[in-house]
Formats: C-alpha cells, sequence, structure tokens
C-alpha cells in the first residue's frame, strides 16, 4: 500500500552527494547541457533534459536560498501538459535491486498548492501534498528493476505536479532482500540511533547514500543513554551485509541498567491496519567488554513475537530484520529483552522501517515495451507517449490497442501511425511485436523496400502500408495472405512499389506465354463490349423504367432526381400510408408514417412538411441514398417529388430508434453485447460513408436517434439531410471543408464548432458520444441535478470517473453487472479516443472498426459463429 508524503511533516534535506558506479543524480529543472559537482558532498548532479522531453524549468524564490542544505532544490521541473509525464532513469541492470529517491521543493514558485501521484512505472509509489511550501520532502523506495530502465511519472490530480530532485544508488548483493520484483519498499523512517540531535549523515559515509536521521534516545526513551566508541579512529569490520556506515554504528543507545532495560522500546503507529511493515534494527557493540561481562538480548514485536538471543561483535555490524511483513496493528511496538545470563542492558545502533507496497499492476510485456521505445525514439515520434504503452489503461499510449489478461502482461494487438511523419525504413523493432493484429504506417515518408518480417506476424490481419515512397516488390507471404483473405492489405500511393512476385527468368518465361492468351482474350471481350452497346443503342433505349410495387412512374420537375426510377405519386404515398393513417414519429423535417407496398413490405415514408425550410436537405438525403448501399445504412425504396409533396420511402425498422431504447421508461433493455453489435453497425456504416464511397461522405449528425433498428436488432443509419460529399473537379484530397455549423448540440465535434472546418473526424466524434451513451445508458446531456439549469455534456460526465479508473459508475446500472469489465474498460477507452477535443487525436472510423469487432469477440465467445462470419471482415 503505497505511502502519503505530506511535505510539511518531512524533514529538511541535508546536502547531497557524489555519484558512483550505479548512482544517477539529476538536479530537475536546470538548464540543459548543465552539470556540476556539489561542493558538500563531492556528487556529480546533471540536468534532467536527457530523463524526460516535457515539462518548463522553474525557479524557487531566491529569497528561500539561504534556507536550503543544497543547491538541488533551487529548480524544479513543472508538468502543465498532459496528465501523465515520466522520467526513464537508465542505465540500470535488470534485476538488481535499486533505491530510488524523489525530493520536491515547492517554495510558493507560483500560487497554488499542487497534490498529485507519483508512479513507480505502472504501480502507485507515493501521493505528494503540497502543505508548506517552504519546507522540502523526499520520498525513497526501494525496488527490483525489471528491465534496464527505471519509469518514475508524475500523474496529474490537483494543480501542477512538479519534482526538484530525482537519484537513483544501485545497493548491494542481499541488501533488503526480503520482496522480489512483485513487491518494492517505501521508506517510512530511518534512523541513526544515538547520534547528535538533529545531525543527518549519508554520502560519503554512506556509500548506498541512504539519508539517516538522528533520534534523540535520552528524550525519546526514558531510561535510556547513549554510548559510542571510544576510538575516534575506529573501522567497522565489513561483515555486514547492509554496509551500514561506520559514523551510524560507531554510537549507540543502551539502557541505564538491568531494571530501566524493558523500557527500551520504540513505537510508530500506522494510519491503515491493513498496510505491512518491514523492519530492520542494526546492532554493533561499542565498547570492549571486560571480563565477565556479557551483553546478550532478544529483539522483539509486541504481540508478535521474539528473535535472539543475539550478542552484538565488537566493531561488527549485524542486522535482525522481520523475514515476513507485520500489519494488522495501529500501533507497533517494537522492545529489547535482556537474557537471564546478560550482564549489560540491549543496545540499539540504527532502526529502518519499511512499508510493503504490492507491485500488482503488470507492465507491458517486455518484448513489446522495448520495441515501442525503439519506435518512439528512433522515428522521434511526437505524441505524448511517456511510461508505459499499456498501463495503466486510462494513460494507455495514443495509437495503441493491448489485450489484457489476468496474470499475463499486456500486449500490443493494434499500432496505428498513419500520418505521424515516419521517415526511413521500416522498423525491424515492429517485428517484435508478435501478438500484433492490426498496422497503419500510411502516409508517411518511409522508404526502402518491405520487409519479410511483416508475414511472420501470425495475428496480423491489417496492413495499411500507403501513401509512402517504398520500393521493389511486395513480399510474396503478405500476398498470399491478402489472397486468401486473412489480411486486408492497403500499399496504393506507393508509385515504385511492385506487386509482381516474379524476380527470376522463368518467371518472365511464363510471362512470355501468358501475354498473347491475354491479348486474344482482351480482343474477344472487346467484340462481346461493341455487340452489347449495339444491341442497346438499337432495343434498350425503348424500355421505360418501371416503380417498385407496380405504381405508375410519375415525371418530376426536380432536375436533381430525373435520372432516378424509383419516383412515386402523391396519390400513390396516400395508398403507402393508407392516408397517413399511422404515425411513427416527428423531427424537424416533418412526420414519419408507417406504409404498406403492394408486395406487402413495410415501409417507413417520411414526409417533408410545407412549413419546414429543409428542402435543401430533402434533396441531399434522396440524391445520397439513391447512391449508396450498405447493410448499416437505411435503405431507399423510393421518392415522391410531385409540385408540393416531398416524401422519402425508407425500409422499415420495427425496433425504433437508439436514443429511445436507451430511455429510462424504455420497456426493453438493451444487453451489453447487443450494446457492442449496435456499436459495431454504426461504425462499419460510417467506415463505409468515409471510406468505401468516392467522393467520401460526411454524415453530420449521428446521434442516437438517428440510429435505427430492425426485428433483428441491427442497427442502421439514417437521416441524411446534413450530410457533406468531399468532392471536387481535379480529384484532390480534401483534408476538411469549411462550412456552416449543422449538427445536433452534445454531440458537435467542439473543434467543428469553433472553426467551421469539417471532416470525417466531425463524424467520429459523434460516434464516441453514442457509444458513450450506449456504454452508461445516459442522453448526451447530462443533467446533474434535478433542475434544467445544471447540464453538463456526456464527454464531461465521464470523463473524472474515467481519470480515476472508476468503471463500476459509469456502466449502465441497467445492466446490473452482467457484462466483462475488460470489455467494458476497452469499450470505454475507444469512446475516450473519439471524443478527444482535436481531430487530428482522433482514430479514423478504419482504425475503430477492427477495435470493435476485437471488443465485439470479448464480449461475446460465441460471436464468431458461422452465422455471425459477415461481421469478421469490413
Amino acid at each position: 500500500m503505497a505511502a502519503c508524503v505530506r511535505l510539511s511533516f518531512l524533514f529538511i534535506l541535508a546536502a547531497f552527494v557524489q555519484a558512483q558506479d550505479g548512482f544517477i543524480s539529476i538536479d530537475c529543472g536546470i538548464q540543459e547541457g548543465t552539470n556540476y559537482t556539489d561542493e558538500q558532498t563531492g556528487i556529480f548532479y546533471t540536468s534532467d533534459a536527457d530523463y524526460i522531453k516535457t515539462g518548463e524549468n522553474r525557479q524557487i524564490p531566491a529569497t528561500l536560498f539561504p534556507t536550503l542544505p543544497g543547491r538541488q532544490l533551487r529548480n524544479l521541473r513543472r508538468f502543465p501538459e498532459g496528465t501523465r509525464n515520466c522520467y526513464t532513469l537508465k542505465p540500470v541492470v535488470k534485476g538488481e535491486r535499486y533505491l530510488i529517491r524523489a525530493s520536491f521543493m515547492h517554495g510558493d514558485y507560483e500560487n497554488e498548492h499542487p497534490s498529485f501521484d507519483v508512479y513507480l512505472g505502472v504501480n502507485l509509489w507515493v501521493s505528494v501534498s503540497v502543505v508548506n511550501a517552504s519546507a522540502a520532502g523526499w520520498s525513497e523506495i526501494i525496488t527490483v528493476a525489471t528491465s534496464d530502465f527505471v519509469l518514475v511519472c508524475l500523474v496529474k490530480n490537483k494543480g501542477t505536479p512538479f519534482v526538484s530532485v530525482l537519484e537513483l544508488r544501485r545497493l548491494g548483493s542481499g541488501m533488503y532482500n526480503v520482496t522480489d520484483e512483485s513487491q518494492a519498499l517505501v521508506l517510512y523512517n530511518r534512523y541513526d540511533i544515538g547520534s547528535t540531535p538533529g545531525k543527518r549523515l549519508r554520502y560519503k559515509d554512506d556509500i548506498y547514500d541512504r539519508i539517516w536521521s538522528s533520534l534523540d534516545p535520552v528524550n525519546d526513551i526514558v531510561g535510556i543513554r547513549t554510548i559510542s566508541a571510544t576510538s575516534p579512529t575506529v573501522d567497522i569490520k565489513d561483515a555486514d551485509t547492509f554496509r551500514i556506515p561506520p559514523a551510524v554504528l560507531r554510537t549507540a543507545a543502551t539502557a541505564l541498567n538491568r531494571t530501566a532495560a524493558a523500557s527500551m522500546m520504540l513505537n510508530w503507529t500506522s494510519d491503515d491496519p491493513r498496510t505491512q511493515y518491514h523492519l530492520f534494527r542494526h546492532f554493533a557493540e561499542v565498547e570492549q567488554l571486560k571480563e565477565g561481562e556479557l551483553r546478550e538480548f532478544n529483539v522483539c514485536i509486541l504481540g508478535i513475537g521474539c528473535q535472539g538471543p543475539y550478542r552484538p561483535t565488537y566493531l561488527a555490524g549485524s542486522t535482525v530484520f522481520t523475514a515476513t511483513p507485520v500489519s494488522g496493528r495501529t500501533l507497533y511496538t517494537t522492545y529489547f529483552e535482556m537474557t537471564e545470563a546478560s550482564t549489560l542492558p540491549p543496545l540499539l545502533n540504527a532502526l529502518e522501517l519499511y512499508s510493503l507496497v504490492n507491485l500488482s499492476v503488470v507492465p507491458t510485456a517486455a518484448q513489446d515495451l522495448e520495441a515501442m521505445l525503439w519506435i518512439r525514439d528512433g522515428y522521434n515520434v511526437i505524441k505524448n507517449w511517456m511510461g508505459d504503452p499499456c498501463v495503466p489503461r486510462i494513460y494507455k499510449w495514443e495509437g495503441l490497442d493491448c489485450s489484457y489478461h489476468e496474470s499475463v502482461p499486456p500486449s500490443i494487438v493494434s499500432l496505428n501511425l498513419a500520418a505521424a511523419g515516419l521517415t526511413g525504413a521500416i522498423a525491424t523493432s515492429i517485428g517484435n511485436l508478435s501478438s500484433l493484429q492490426f498496422l497503419d504506417l500510411s502516409r508517411n515518408k518511409l522508404t526502402g523496400e518491405i520487409p519479410d518480417f511483416l508475414g511472420t506476424l501470425h495475428s496480423l490481419t491489417f496492413l495499411n502500408l500507403s501513401g509512402n515512397n517504398l520500393t521493389g516488390s511486395v513480399p510474396s507471404k503478405l500476398l498470399q495472405m491478402s489472397k486468401a483473405g486473412t489480411l486486408e492489405l492497403s500499399i496504393d500511393n506507393n508509385p515504385n512499389l511492385s506487386t509482381d512476385p516474379c524476380s527470376d527468368n522463368s518467371c518472365k518465361k511464363k510471362k512470355s506465354v501468358v501475354v498473347p492468351i491475354a491479348v486474344s482474350l482482351s480482343v474477344v471481350a472487346l467484340l462481346v463490349l461493341v455487340s452489347v452497346f449495339i444491341f442497346w443503342r438499337k432495343y434498350g433505349q425503348r424500355r421505360k423504367p418501371q416503380a417498385a410495387g407496380n405504381y405508375p412512374v410519375v415525371k418530376s420537375s426536380d432536375p436533381l432526381l430525373v435520372l432516378d426510377s424509383h419516383r412515386f405519386s402523391h396519390a400513390d404515398i396516400i395508398n403507402i400510408t393508407s392516408d397517413f393513417k399511422r404515425v411513427l414519429g416527428k423531427g424537424g423535417f416533418g412526420v414519419v408514417y408507417h406504409g404498406q407496398m403492394a408486395d406487402g413490405n413495410q415501409v417507413a415514408v417520411k414526409m417533408l412538411s410545407r412549413e419546414c425550410q429543409g428542402s435543401s436537405e430533402f434533396q441531399t438525403e434522396a440524391q445520397l441514398l439513391m447512391k449508396v448501399f450498405h447493410r448499416n445504412l437505411v435503405h431507399l425504396i423510393g421518392y415522391c417529388s410531385e409540385c408540393d409533396t416531398k416524401a422519402l420511402i425508407l425500409e422499415y425498422m420495427c425496433e425504433g430508434n437508439l436514443g429511445d431504447l436507451l430511455k429510462d421508461n424504455s420497456s426493453a433493455i438493451l444487453t451489453w453485447v447487443q450494446r457492442i453489435r449496435i456499436a459495431l453497425d454504426i461504425a462499419q456504416g460510417l467506415e463505409y460513408l468515409h471510406v468505401g464511397c468516392r467522393p467520401p461522405i460526411i454524415h453530420r449528425d449521428v446521434k442516437a436517434a438517428n440510429i435505427l433498428l430492425n426485428e433483428k436488432w441491427e442497427a442502421k443509419i439514417a437521416d441524411f439531410g446534413l450530410s457533406k460529399v468531399f468532392y471536387n473537379d481535379h480529384n484532390e484530397e480534401f483534408t476538411h471543408i469549411t462550412t456552416a455549423v449543422k449538427g445536433t448540440f452534445g454531440y458537435l465535434d467542439p473543434e467543428y464548432f469553433f472553426s467551421h472546418t469539417l471532416n470525417e473526424k466531425s463524424d467520429v466524434y459523434s460516434f464516441g458520444v453514442v457509444l458513450l451513451e450506449l456504454i452508461t445508458g445516459k442522453s448526451a446531456i447530462v443533467h446533474t441535478s434535478s433542475s434544467d439549469s445544471f447540464r453538463i455534456s456526456l464527454v464531461e460526465w465521464v470523463r473524472p470517473f474515467v481519470s480515476k479508473g472508476n468503471i463500476k459508475n459509469v456502466i449502465d446500472g441497467r445492466l446490473r453487472g452482467n457484462y466483462d469489465s475488460n470489455s467494458a474498460w476497452k469499450a470505454l477507452e475507444i469512446a475516450v479516443a473519439c471524443t478527444r477535443p482535436k481531430g487530428v487525436d482522433r482514430p479514423t472510423m478504419s482504425v475503430v472498426v477492427p477495435q470493435v469487432i476485437r471488443l465485439l469477440g470479448s464480449a461475446n465467445s460465441e460471436y464468431f459463429s458461422a452465422e455471425d462470419s459477415d461481421y469478421t471482415s469490413k
């Protein structure tokens, strides 16, 4: 359990120390390239510029300099941007034990007293809260390195996180080996018993740079006196595994007599009885015992038991420590019990107390972590890629998707580096991401050949290398995977890239045979086409188009719709709707009626009200629905554009719209799997509009009310009246268009709202809001009180729960816990990514679709059945 540091109660730091082999000493906040040797200790300090790329340097007020024990506390680095900022401390030796110390001196450099968390890698180390800005504080942790670097991360809570000094010290073999890689020790207290009150001791006296604080036993413990070695030049023998400094072991506290020995005890308190502690008590005889004298005692913890008896050796250190942690109490007492044979009372030279922290959060798999660090540094990726790529989930690196399983390190399954400014060859480190399923390196400036190792990534199902400067031939393995349908491969817009697998003369010989055959077939095909064209010119133009349902065709005065064959008259609309008998719904355009075609099929008839000014929206929707067709878009059956009557005849969706289904008063409660299925349907429909249509189409009004469901609970996107087509006469690729803001409050992309620049990421934002509605069961605008005046967007409402890792208060309570927490977290991560404030930070729908497919697979293990196999590909 992590300790909590209150800076007002921590000791002022003493002089700092010289680095030696296994030391890293960082003065945070000094100018890049600056270094110096501390005058008091001789330790060599460097700038933190080589260990972190984010943050700002600040200096505390100069008026406080005289009160500081060392120059290291004059500066600090603050982190106003980003939630998590991390230092990478290296080099370290994997498997070795290290002491890491973080120091903080605020000094009121700005008028706020922040609180924030410090993480060791992916696990909480300590929570810092500035109470007294004029006092310095520090915290130490002892841990085993699990790789060749150590991450120290500052995570924002309230105000701006900061740090003044970071120090890493490699410890000796056998020191503090009561823990393994799964646990760490956080310092509670370290006392030099018997030293001069107010004195601090550290390097060079302590070769490991532990800070030893004085404890005045005469004042703190009744009936105690201090003793020390008589020779000032005494050299403590090097027989102590813990290498306690000679200066510490030279002094001790002992009882005045046998009677007083019973009162030689020290207490400590715990704020939480669940916290576990390890206690280290250090001994060395400092008096030359006379003949017949014996010092022998047991070392005890009240209510737990004793160890011993022990006879301290003259001028040789030894340590008694808890092999297993103690816990379950709020008040602890350690005491020393004389044996019957002893003639001298017990003594104590030094004491260390640590709380035990379980490093229960498992970091990303080491191979994947190392690969991502190389990719980040090798390509100089300009993203806030800090700390561990996958963990904690709420701080997962942008553009990544990870798999999470209990007791197994997370692995990376999706990497999206589209338009990330990458140059050079495709990094070999990508081949180490063995679980990778989705890889997008499109729209960069990558050069060289496509490496063969991409074909060895057995889990890979999506690979996009389009829009680069790759050369050579596509590896045959990738082409085989693409042909077999196991890999969706995109390699277009690489001018010098060939898909020809042939690279030898034998292949050329085969081509020489194939070419004449191909030419002959082409000639035959051309003759057939010419014959068909002549036949059509002679007979085909005489045929008149017939409307569906055997209704007569009515001429339209609307030039935009003249070429369509699905036109109906006003009389047809009356017949289909039984004189507008049954209303299905109402909107700003008018009313939607239930209808039935001549063949018995049910339809929905969307009428444009005469008072409505939405004629242009009607034209837009009619035109688009005639040109697009997808299983997740509402299908257009016909239309009427006769005089004052304008209507669209659409397929009937018997389960209504998603917005109504998610309301509290809805009789139907969607299961978790149904919700993810609906999210996938919406995502696939939007991906078709953005990618499958040429030119692309932006819906611009994606919301729960515009998502309709049929009898199979399949979702389809409706209402295309506000849609925009990204077309131009020069066949150029648009990044955005500038247009008036239209849409629905709560679903509107904030970037589009303020800049009037529209692109496909605006639909992505709206999709993210709908996904949040599916997750939470709440509407896009949340009422936070009984008064309508207190309203907040769903995106803002969710944010604090996500930052605190509180999933239970986010998920729709009507599910009654019937969902998988991993699946819920993944759904939430997708929604949060889609609703980022800046469009450039959001994924594309092509990225979202495979993520939701995997999400659905994890939500329902029976999902990938034969009847649903069409969901497994786009």
